[in-house]
């Protein structure tokens, strides 16, 4: 990190400009890289927070004008006081900086920003002259030599980004407050077109995304957040409502090819972006049809296999060919995929079951069944298990309450989670923890199975010991350790492993020469999806280990970019969006102390569902989406978060 000279982050004051090297104190709430990219020094960084800085020679009079430049250009134009004072101040200050300045400019410029930060509409103009008051508060003698003495400021090099604390951890980077703007301002078409700019699985997303950004929405520092997720789903299923057909702006051909391997939600996001620029992708799917887990992984109540069918099809009509049926390392190997492609790009899932590491599970017993192979069977139709009627799951992720919920609407009676912490630890969506409950789930935490109880060849139960929570461990929740002659056993015909997920890299062989790593995933660049084979690129889970659909469309995407740049000869590196994303992640967008000062009191909409005891016997989708009055007002609740932050680079 960056040793920092001046900061008035967050009205934390840090001035270490008068003290010696050895005794310079480091502010405690903002923390700064040294380079934003490879020979990239950060000097300086600006934005709706204050003022830091690392290098003394930044000339902040010159970061101010360009600052403010920054600013006005952002300005939605909605709001007099940042449509027209943004654009006073920012030709005040560039004329302070030209050495033209008058002044009566300096307090001409302080009093107006207070009256932007106080009256404008959104965060742009609230926001935007906070660095610009601390500026001239603490740099006073800058902007009073600069006039009095016709000086000319010392020009930088800047670059700057505009983010939102919804949109710094979204992993597609969706212009979130744009599209909830969209969507309450009744312009729904325009709203599911700012959508699809970043993700084409609107309604997929709309209804299992994990809504990192609805934890990082700023409505919840007064109330509740954003149901930024059911919004997205609005706008998805309004165009279904009104037989609308999708318009895709069709892109000048390359005539370059791509072969995608999973038609996931990883290999469905990067051929569609990259059918979008123009290139021919076409993707290769062992199952008989597409979504990979999303399909076959996730049970039809909480995501309708039409909603995604549909989602696949607007990916087909933008320019992508989908074969399915077709295994990469039987029917077609990756040597020839390169052989006839101009690159390669790898996107497969999960698709296999981590071992629970207990007696007996390896002897094939009848009722023993991983959990994503149970999710197989019954999103075909089946029941993995008919005779079974006792069910028990192990594990606390999606995976597993899927596997309790879905096992209701097969027709079982007894169903049982055992998870080895405690319902704080659960890595599962909470609401989808509070539903299973609602459905009449038994959890038992604190409890991990030991050994698979058997006769003649099939599971009757499974004996487990009762644990206790110790020391964290790496991932950062406390270590559960048994508690010695506590074991008990549950009676059942089904017991289901559900504690992770790994991936099948059978079809990679050691001439393809594509590195793995320790964990058997695809050694792929983080920032640039580039393997140890030139023109082959990989993300999702295949390179990261089993994780969320949200974030595999959102590398999907990425990497699409990456190949997009090494299909036209470019340097394949991150963009400057991306690297302020990195910059955005370490600074922190979102203030869960912040003190708005606005009156809340609107709650969130939620949607209807249905009854417990009705929906657990269904496999209909057990919520109805918003009416468009619903929509039109939760969305009214955003408060339009937008930031700009801007570095001076040397």
């Amino acid at each position: 990190m960056e040793q920092i000279i001046f900061s008035s982050w967050q009205e934390e004051l840090v001035d270490n400009r008068a003290t010696a090297e050895q005794d310079r104190r480091a502010p405690g709430n903002i923390k700064l890289p040294k380079e934003f990219r490879p020979g990239e020094r950060i000097k300086a960084f600006m934005g709706w927070d204050g003022i830091v800085l690392c290098d003394d020679d930044v000339d902040i009079v010159d970061m101010c004008a360009r600052y403010a430049e920054a600013v006005q250009s952002e300005s939605c134009g909605k709001c007099f006081p940042c449509r027209v004072g943004t654009r006073v101040v920012s030709d005040s200050l560039k004329r302070i900086a030209s050495g033209e300045g008058h002044r009566d400019d300096i307090a001409r410029i302080g009093a107006l920003a207070l009256q932007i930060r106080e009256g404008s509409k959104c965060s742009i103009g609230q926001t935007g002259m906070n660095p610009i008051l601390h500026a001239l508060k603490y740099f006073s003698q800058a902007f009073s030599d600069a006039v009095a003495q016709s000086r000319k400021a010392q020009e930088g090099r800047y670059r700057f980004a505009v983010t939102a604390p919804c949109i710094s951890v979204c992993p597609s980077s969706l212009d979130i407050p744009r599209y909830v703007e969209e969507i309450g301002e009744q312009r729904f078409a325009e709203s599911l077109a700012t959508i699809r700019e970043s993700i084409c699985m609107a309604g997929t997303l709309g209804r299992v995304c994990i809504r990192p950004c609805e934890s990082n929405c700023r409505r919840a520092n007064i109330d509740e957040a954003i149901t930024i997720k059911n919004l997205k789903r609005f706008v998805a299923d309004y165009e279904i409502d009104k037989n609308r057909t999708p318009n895709i702006a069709a892109a000048k051909k390359t005539g370059r090819k791509v072969a995608v391997i999973g038609a996931g939600p990883a290999g469905l996001s990067c051929a569609y972006n990259l059918a979008l620029k123009g290139h021919r992708p076409t993707i290769f799917e062992k199952l008989p049809e597409p979504g990979g887990m999303a399909a076959v992984g996730i049970p039809d109540f909480r995501l309708p296999r039409e909603i995604l069918k549909r989602e696949v099809e607007l990916v087909k009509e933008a320019g992508v060919e989908i074969r399915y049926g077709v295994e990469v390392g039987k029917e077609i190997t990756i040597a020839e995929l390169r052989k006839d492609h101009d690159a390669v790009f790898i996107g497969v899932g999960a698709h296999d079951s981590m071992p629970m590491g207990v007696d007996g599970e390896e002897r094939g017993y009848r009722g023993f069944i991983p959990g994503v192979k149970y999710l197989l069977d019954v999103s075909q139709g089946k029941d993995p298990y008919p005779e079974g009627k006792k069910v028990v799951v192990v594990g606390g992720g999606n995976v597993a309450i899927d596997c309790v919920r879905s096992s209701f609407r097969i027709g079982k009676e007894d169903v049982n989670l055992v998870y080895r912490r405690t319902i704080v630890e659960m890595p599962a969506d909470p609401v989808e923890i509070h539903d299973a409950e609602e459905e009449k789930v038994k959890f038992h935490y604190l409890c991990n199975p030991t050994r698979i109880i058997a006769q003649d060849g099939k599971v009757v139960g499974v004996e487990c010991i009762r644990m206790e929570l110790g020391e964290p461990d790496k991932s950062g929740r406390r270590r559960p350790v048994p508690v010695a002659g506590s074991e008990f056993i549950i009676e059942t015909d089904i017991l289901i492993p559900a504690i992770g997920q790994k991936v099948n890299l059978s079809f990679l062989s050691e001439k393809d020469g594509i590195n793995l790593t320790k964990w058997n995933t695809i050694d792929a660049d983080e920032e640039t999806f580039t393997t140890s084979q030139e023109g082959v690129f990989a993300s999702g889970d295949c390179v990261t280990g089993p994780d969320v659909l949200v974030k595999a469309t959102g590398t999907g995407k990425r990497a699409a970019e990456k190949i997009d740049l090494f299909l036209s000869g470019g340097k394949v590196e991150p963009t400057v969006d991306e690297k302020f994303k990195t910059l955005f992640s370490t600074v922190k967008v979102y203030n869960k102390k912040e003190q708005l000062g606005i009156i809340g009191g609107t709650k969130q909409a939620h949607l209807p569902m249905l009854d417990p005891e009705a929906r657990k016997r269904t496999f209909d989708e057990v919520e109805a989406g918003y009416k468009i009055n619903e929509a039109s007002g939760e969305a009214e609740r955003c408060l339009r978060c937008y930031r700009i932050g801007m570095v001076a680079l040397g």
